[in-house]
């Protein structure tokens, strides 16, 4: 199953709102769309989360407002907490569903390689000077 962008409904459920914005919501779905595809392309099956996140931090916070106090009420966001833009986990989350950013071990050994020695020790003229047990008579 490939990514499916999700809908301005769906992120109105993601935000627990009851109406939105459907234009509104459809360009910064659009936009966060494209924005995550900075990271990774195509998009992978789950990136819909992250898209969810990036389009609702926008949504609801577009001017990325830090304090605001509206008569006895005040609130205040981290900074940061607005606009159109990728965490560093979102970046981190994008990599993972696309099965990137992991650790990983490259072996540069060729498959013929044969893990005896590449000298003859038969000829070594120091054999006497190794211990018993090291595969030496």
């Amino acid at each position: 199953m490939a990514f499916t962008p999700p809908t301005a409904e769906q992120l109105g459920l993601y935000l627990g709102l009851e109406e939105i914005q459907g234009d509104r919501a459809d360009l910064l779905v659009s936009t966060a769309t494209s924005l995550c595809q900075t990271i990774v392309t195509p998009l992978p099956e789950g990136a819909e989360a992250v898209v969810l996140s990036v389009a609702g931090r926008a949504y609801v916070n577009p001017q990325q407002v830090s304090y605001e106090t509206i008569g006895p009420m005040s609130v205040q966001r981290p900074s940061g907490s607005g606009g159109l833009y990728l965490t560093k986990a979102d970046k981190s989350a994008l990599k993972s569903l696309a099965g990137r950013g992991g650790a990983f071990t490259v072996d540069p050994t060729p498959a013929s390689a044969d893990p005896s020695a590449s000298w003859p020790i038969d000829d070594a003229v120091f054999v006497e000077d190794f211990e018993a047990g090291w595969g030496f008579p």
